[in-house]
This record gives C-alpha cells, sequence and structure tokens, in this order.
C-alpha cells in the first residue's frame, strides 16, 4: 500500500469510522485460507472454537470459527500479518495488539447479524477496538455482505435493543440514530474493511440459492489499552501473549438466539 493510499485511508477511518484497502491480499493467498477453513469443517466439531451440527438451519451446520488462529497455523498467520500491521497501526497512531479472531462462512440462506458495535463486547478500556474484516468471496448485497453507519465511531456505544431472530443470528441491535443511515460495502476476495469498533455496522441475511460469504475477522486494539473483557487473549503482533487486565461487561462477539431448527 503506497503512503499516498495509507494517508488517504487515515483521512477516511478518522472522518467516517472506516476504510477499504482494496487488494490486500492476493487471490492465491486467499483461496489457500478457505481451503483451510474447508478442511476445519470437514474435519468436524473442535470444541470451544468451532461446533457445527445437523439442522435445518444453515449457521448450525456451518457456524462461525472462534478463535481460528489458535488452533489453525495460518490464521495466525493472517491475524498478525504485516500488511494488516501497518495499515493498523497508522489508522490507530501506536502499535498493535491482535486481541480475536473469526472466520465466518455465512452459506446462502444465513441470518445476518443485527446493527451493532464490536466494543459493545470486547469493552476496550480506554478507546475502542478496530477491525479488519478480509473478503474471502464476492461480497454484496444479496449474499449478505456488511452495511456501515458512518459517523457513528464519534459516538458512545449504545444500549441495544433486541434483534429480530428471523434476520439476525445475533441478539443486539442498534437503530441508526437520526439523520443516519447504513452504506453498504461491496468487496472482493483479498479487500479488507478496517473500521472502528464503536461504528455501527452489521448485514442482512445471504439471500442467495448457492453463493457463500466467508470473511476472516480479526479484532485488535492500541498497546496503550489498559482493560479489555476476558474472553480476549491479546498478542503482539510477533504473536508474543500480552495479558491485560479485565474490563466488565464483555462477551464473545454477538450473542446468538437459540439454534433454529432440530439439531
Amino acid at each position: 500500500m503506497t503512503v499516498t493510499g495509507i494517508e488517504s485511508g487515515v483521512r477516511q477511518f478518522a472522518e467516517d469510522g472506516f476504510t477499504v484497502v482494496r487488494g490486500l491480499f492476493a487471490r492465491e493467498e486467499i483461496d489457500r485460507l478457505c481451503a483451510e477453513f474447508a478442511a476445519l469443517h470437514a474435519g468436524g466439531p473442535v470444541p470451544g472454537h468451532f461446533e457445527p451440527s445437523e439442522s435445518t438451519d444453515p449457521l448450525r451446520r456451518y457456524p462461525r470459527v472462534m478463535q481460528p488462529h489458535e488452533i489453525n497455523t495460518l490464521a495466525l498467520e493472517i491475524l498478525l500479518d504485516a500488511r494488516l500491521r501497518e495499515v493498523l497501526e497508522s489508522l490507530l497512531g501506536e502499535e498493535v495488539l491482535a486481541a480475536q479472531s473469526m472466520f465466518y462462512f455465512k452459506p446462502p440462506g444465513a441470518r445476518g447479524q443485527a446493527l451493532h458495535q464490536d466494543n459493545f463486547y470486547l469493552r476496550v478500556e480506554p478507546g475502542t477496538c478496530v477491525a479488519a474484516w478480509v473478503a474471502c468471496d464476492e461480497i454484496d448485497r444479496d449474499n449478505g455482505g456488511l452495511e456501515v453507519v458512518p459517523g457513528t465511531h464519534r459516538m458512545d456505544l449504545f444500549c441495544p435493543e433486541l434483534a429480530d431472530s428471523e434476520v439476525s443470528f445475533a441478539r443486539e441491535y442498534v437503530a441508526p440514530p437520526p439523520g443516519l443511515a447504513t452504506v453498504p460495502v461491496d468487496m472482493a476476495p483479498g479487500d479488507v474493511l478496517f473500521f472502528n469498533g464503536s461504528l455501527v455496522h452489521g448485514s442482512q441475511p445471504n439471500r442467495t440459492a448457492g453463493r457463500f460469504r466467508r470473511s476472516f475477522i480479526g479484532h485488535y486494539v492500541g498497546a496503550s489499552t489498559e482493560r479489555i473483557g476476558h474472553y480476549y487473549r491479546t498478542l503482539s503482533m510477533s504473536g508474543a501473549r500480552v495479558p491485560l487486565p479485565e474490563s466488565e461487561g464483555a462477551g464473545p462477539c454477538g450473542t446468538e438466539f437459540a439454534p433454529h431448527g432440530p439439531h
């Protein structure tokens, strides 16, 4: 990424709460990453990280993988990638720590995730977290791409309402504040969306018949962070464990509704 590109991204991040770096990862890298998670799915449950089950709900057959960097070498490499680090340190203005990884399959027919704020779950103190959301498929409105609400990154955490379980797998919902609206973010494999942990964002269901919407997500915090939720086991970008004191009220990203359908 060029210096000019980074400077432009930093300006947009400050103004809107997000920025997209196109083609940060090569298609071959994304294909390899997807192959790793296809193999993981074929291998069956990994307690505490990935627990699929037979169900009429696509998200039970293809649940998200939580903290895959703890069980998969390639996921750890992506989470700590130097290209991500360069952008993140430009956005945060300091060294960064990795706090979490996730992989979403989001198969056809899967529900989305209602509008929410990531720092509602991480409870970073002081400040907030930053997400690096790596597209692993062609992602658009049809297959449930992300929507963001620019400007909400300047606001405090909202008290969520209850989401609609027919369209969201997670319980929390934050309505766009008056005068602000969602903006869709279409992406290609290898694009990375960086966004502020206070930015309201979410996704609609995957309404396609045959397209997955796979994505790899890392959450990061500045090295000046003093506290974070107990679920988030922070690492330096060299991979060393950096324990932080616990903040209160935190939990895994997205409190899930009870499963849909038999399982």
